[in-house]
């Protein structure tokens, strides 16, 4: 066809003629959280803060930001019901201190299954309101004889998926494992991904920026991934390379290691462009 590799096409002189809404402002944090829960709020409060100063309207934090226990059993102590509980709370009033669109990595939610909890990413908007909560869906499983992972021992998946509106724009909500599955976001379609991850340093290497721009490009939608970056105390590494990708795959921003930020723009006018001049989504028969 008429693709280049590389190549964004540029607005036609109809869509330049539109007036279109101001771009949106986003940031993600990486961490590299450890034993302590009070210790991984604190650095996950200095980050949205400086994320709200550096003028971001939405902030996401990574999977796992409240805690990346010694045992996968560690998580079941600091588990929460709905509507209550510390973890909530900090979340809450961050939102609210920091003015800005919180999306909350994920924190460990009671189950109604004995001994397991749910994976759950909340949203709260900059008055403390609540917006969304979605629970893991797909729950990882990896083995090769020197690294296993069976997140279905402790964790009771998801039943749906949820999507919420902000901005004008529609965001869906998903979690680390759930790159791997392209009929989730078909679900959702979306204009903006959100997607907290604790991706493996093993499976981060091989599989991560490829899972990230997939996505993005074959849903035209902007992708956030807030990623846990390094060594934990625990022993385990994650991958980081926190990104903000564009609908045409573009990496926009990435951070490679350790804690901080990566930010960048959401701009409805070049996801306008990419749908109506690559109209892929209509072109669908399945």
């Amino acid at each position: 066809g008429q693709e280049r590799a590389g190549q964004v096409p540029r607005l036609s002189a109809a869509a330049e003629s539109k007036p279109m809404q101001a771009t949106l402002r986003l940031a993600a944090v990486q961490l590299v959280s450890g034993l302590q829960v009070d210790d991984n709020l604190a650095r996950a409060r200095h980050w949205v803060l400086e994320a709200s100063r550096q003028g971001a309207q939405l902030v996401a934090l990574p999977e796992y930001f409240c805690l990346m226990g010694q045992r996968d059993e560690d998580k079941l102590a600091i588990a929460e019901a709905d509507g209550e509980g510390p973890l909530q709370a900090f979340l809450m009033q961050l939102a609210r201190e920091a003015g800005v669109t919180l999306v909350g990595g994920t924190l460990p939610m009671r189950s109604a299954v004995p001994g397991k909890v749910h994976n759950a990413c909340l949203v709260f908007d900059p008055e403390g309101r609540r917006l969304a909560r979605y629970d893991k869906l797909h729950l990882f499983g990896f083995d090769n004889g020197r690294e296993r992972y069976d997140e279905g021992r402790l964790q009771q998946a998801g039943a749906a998926p949820v999507a919420f509106d902000w901005q004008g724009q529609r965001v869906g909500l998903s979690v680390c494992y759930d790159l791997r599955f392209p009929e989730l976001y078909r679900q959702l379609a979306p204009s903006l991904i959100l997607a907290p991850s604790a991706f493996t340093h093993t499976t981060g290497q091989a599989h991560w920026e490829l899972l990230l721009r997939a996505r993005a490009v074959e849903n035209l939608a902007y992708v956030l991934a807030p990623a846990q970056g390094g060594l934990h105390a625990n022993g385990r590494r994650t991958w980081g390379h926190t990104m903000l990708v564009d609908p045409w795959g573009r990496v926009l921003d990435c951070l490679a290691e350790g804690e901080g930020l990566v930010l960048g723009e959401l701009d409805p006018a070049r996801l306008a462009q990419c749908r109506s001049q690559l109209p892929a989504l209509q072109h669908r028969r399945l």
